[in-house]
């Protein structure tokens, strides 16, 4: 009878610990795979790394939740596999995974049907399951059933996500269908979003989407940086055939010559500048940055201060002529106006050591150190900038 009633609380004991968490298989991938066709269900990956934080944290905090292990037992096949053991390496390989935890939904013939990763909380998991977990993709590639014109608004968003980045092309015209179907409903901010991503010029079949859903689409955005990006679609491609290849440098002619019949005189000209501002600093031409910045940041009250702040920054490394230096100043003053930090303080400080301002560099430099100080951040930077100002 003892024996019995122990058998029986082990028995128990192992039932409850495998509702502990999602129950994932004990067996091979090409097991998954089979059990996912057999049930018509769609195969839940956990890829993970032994020594991944993140992947514990999730097997500790989120897989045991109650409504995480409820909807994943109820509606995957699921799997785990360490990515750097055994046939996890195979895996990592074919579906080119490369960050920890990665969270992969499949079909029972390997074919991904949605893609995540990194540590998320309970409501997250769910969300990403609900929009992974649709019944047309069990037993279908997702490629064939768009070309049998499959329009389905989840199955097309989900598409254009997970193509975005290896598919251009592919996802593209999957929005571009995603938008027609979308003609009469309301677009939300990731909807716009999408829809400017693929969005590249006025020949594009959702240029007229983004014409005609004007009023929706500045109310997530003012109408001025619509406008902003009309003129940037329109010239995209003028831009793209203005930059010299080989000597990384923008041919101001032949982008005036092409754009100014597209958006006029005015601007064609902020649009190159702001293509400058944007460009040289990434290749490290600082002296067209220097002019670039100093025509486009001409009125610096039509800017924000960050934005502003980010130009004096660069002008503070990388330029030494004093008459640009002193536009500088205004830039990072109205920042320092604006909310004093570690950071702008400093800026400023640097700004006006180089323009020979000595004693307003020290008081800012100072300022910089001690406001880094109280909250704890690195302070060398403005204590270097002290010693060599005495």
């Amino acid at each position: 009878m003892k024996k019995t009633l122990t058998l029986l609380f082990l028995f128990i004991f192992l039932i409850s610990f495998s509702q502990e968490s999602i129950n994932f298989e004990n067996t091979t991938f090409k097991e998954v795979l089979a059990k996912a066709k057999r049930e018509k269900k769609l195969i839940f990956m956990d890829a993970y790394a032994s020594w991944c934080g993140p992947c514990k944290l999730m097997e500790k905090n989120v897989f045991p939740l109650a409504a995480v292990k409820e909807y994943y037992n109820a509606n995957f096949i699921n799997a785990r596999f360490d990515m750097e053991i055994g046939e996890g390496r195979e895996i990592a390989q074919k579906y080119q995974i490369r960050s920890y935890p990665s969270f992969l939904f499949l079909n029972g013939d390997g074919d991904v049907v949605m893609k995540n990763f990194g540590y998320m909380g309970g409501e997250d998991f769910i969300a990403i399951a609900k929009e992974a977990n649709n019944p047309l993709l069990v037993n279908s590639n997702p490629k064939a059933l768009f070309e049998k014109g499959e329009s389905d608004p989840a199955f097309l968003l989900n598409m254009m996500r997970q193509n975005a980045q290896t598919d251009y092309e592919l996802a593209k015209k999957v929005s571009e269908r995603y938008f027609k179907v979308k003609k009469d409903q309301e677009l939300t901010r990731d909807d716009i979003g999408m829809l400017l991503y693929f969005l590249k010029s006025p020949s594009d079949p959702n240029y007229q989407v983004f014409k005609d859903r004007k009023a929706n689409i500045v109310k997530e955005m003012s109408e001025d940086i619509y406008n902003q990006f009309d003129v940037n679609i329109k010239i995209s491609k003028v831009m793209e055939s203005s930059l010299d290849q080989n000597t990384g440098v923008i041919n101001d002619d032949y982008f005036y010559k092409n754009a100014i019949p597209l958006v006029g005189k005015a601007e064609a000209e902020t649009a190159l500048n702001r293509m400058k501002v944007i460009y040289y600093p990434n290749v490290g031409n600082f002296k067209e940055y220097e002019k670039a910045a100093l025509i486009y940041y001409k009125n610096a009250d039509d800017f924000d201060p960050e934005e502003l702040l980010k130009a004096a920054w660069i002008f503070s490394e990388h330029v030494d002529d004093k008459i640009s230096l002193k536009k500088a100043e205004v830039w990072a003053e109205k920042s320092v106006m604006k909310s004093e930090n570690a950071e702008n303080t400093y800026i400023l400080a640097k700004i006006y050591a180089k323009t020979g301002k000595k004693d307003n560099a020290k008081i800012y430099a100072e300022m910089s150190k001690n406001i880094a100080q109280q909250q704890g951040k690195d302070s060398s930077a403005a204590t270097q900038l002290l010693q060599s100002l005495k």
